[in-house]
């Protein structure tokens, strides 16, 4: 994971399955490609507290990372990331109040404190997808809709605010395709592991 640490831009790819959330990243190549895999995460079933997996490949028979939730099925529950031999790496939380009208999480590093906060780009997009999910017949597809869902990783509030990475989702995709670009956190002030795990997290535990 050590080359993780050390990048600014990935691509997060979801695998189409039924009944689980399959997920692969990748670095994007030299000529625009994106670039061959080098971490395979999944979901695993039937679990009553979340708990993704993060693996170097998709044998899965070495684990790098996983995401754990500390309570069941709670909207505000934190999830605690680990490496593979359980030293913190930090923790994600969802804040349930401003995510009613536009997706918002926190972001811990692995002492608790706080990094920074992951929201939907757009106000205006966000609750134009709510309101669509309330129309009858409509709403149970409001997901397939193509309308924008981006997040960016903000520190600090006001005229301090600082944008320290994206995650866009490509438009007009069948499956869910992510480019993420962290290349204004200069500082390096957001652990990369911590920022892949929190854009496996935003997608999977809102079943998107």
């Amino acid at each position: 994971m050590t080359m993780i640490t050390e990048q600014d831009h990935f691509v997060l790819r979801q695998r189409i399955r039924l009944v689980i959330n399959q997920y692969e990243f990748s670095m994007p190549g030299e000529e625009g490609d994106d670039g061959e895999a080098f971490c395979f995460v999944e979901q695993k079933r039937f679990k009553f507290k979340e708990d993704i997996g993060f693996f170097a490949d998709e044998s899965k028979q070495q684990p790098i990372m996983r995401i754990l939730a500390r309570q069941r099925f709670d909207p505000k529950a934190r999830y605690d990331i680990t490496t593979a031999d359980g030293a913190p790496v930090g923790q994600i939380q969802k804040v349930f109040g401003k995510s009613l009208f536009r997706s918002t999480y926190t972001l811990f590093d692995g002492s608790g404190a706080e990094v920074c906060i992951a929201r939907e780009k757009s106000l205006g997009k966000a609750l134009f997808r709510r309101l669509v999910g309330l129309v009858p017949y409509i709403g149970d597809f409001a997901d397939w809709l193509p309308i924008a869902y981006d997040f960016e990783f903000v520190r600090g509030t006001g005229e301090d605010e600082q944008v320290l990475a994206e995650n866009v989702r490509r438009r007009w995709k069948w499956r869910d395709v992510y480019d993420i670009d962290a290349s204004a956190d200069t500082e390096r002030l957001l652990d990369r592991r911590l920022l892949l795990s929190a854009t496996v997290g935003m997608d999977a535990l809102q079943a998107r």
